[in-house]
């Protein structure tokens, strides 16, 4: 499985708007994520469209308006996010759990490519669904206040 553009600025983005909440920021404009992260904002609206669509976040119009999350973040699992952007975590279709389709192998039950995607597919799996946006936002805050990183736009303008 590799994340692609879309999977990776979906990821960045959430956790941003995690950060920012626990930072007592509630709501952030799309061109704040758009500039910290340096993504194209016509790519990042249509990606926290399909968050949205998702339910992972919301949105308010206006000057004054933003993104922000629409669920508890240790309600949203990284995976759930990957699945929603990505699909399938199976390198390929028959070792998918939510999007089998039969392969071409003559024996698929025992099939050696297909046992072996199947330990990668639970692998990739296990580790995404073990982590929640919580986990990630706070292993971030955490590395960022160690090395004293600037905190950019997440923090609430005094």
């Amino acid at each position: 499985m590799k994340l692609s553009k879309r999977g990776e600025y979906a990821l960045r983005a959430m956790i941003d708007i995690g950060i920012a909440r626990e930072l007592g920021r509630e709501l952030i404009p799309i061109r704040e994520i758009s500039e910290k992260e340096n993504i194209p904002i016509k790519f990042l609206e249509a990606i926290l469209l399909e968050l949205k669509e998702a339910g992972y976040l919301d949105s308010k119009r206006g000057v004054t308006g933003g993104y922000f999350l629409a669920k508890p973040m240790n309600k949203i699992t990284i995976g759930d996010v990957v699945r929603k952007i990505e699909g399938p975590l199976a390198p390929i279709r028959c070792a998918s759990v939510t999007a089998y389709e039969a392969c071409t192998c003559p024996d698929e039950e025992h099939c050696g490519l297909r046992i072996l995607m199947v330990d990668v597919r639970n692998a990739i799996a296990n580790i995404l669904d073990k982590y929640t946006l919580a986990d990630v936002v706070d292993v971030t805050l955490r590395k960022l206040r160690r090395d004293k990183a600037p905190l950019r736009f997440l923090e609430v303008e005094k």
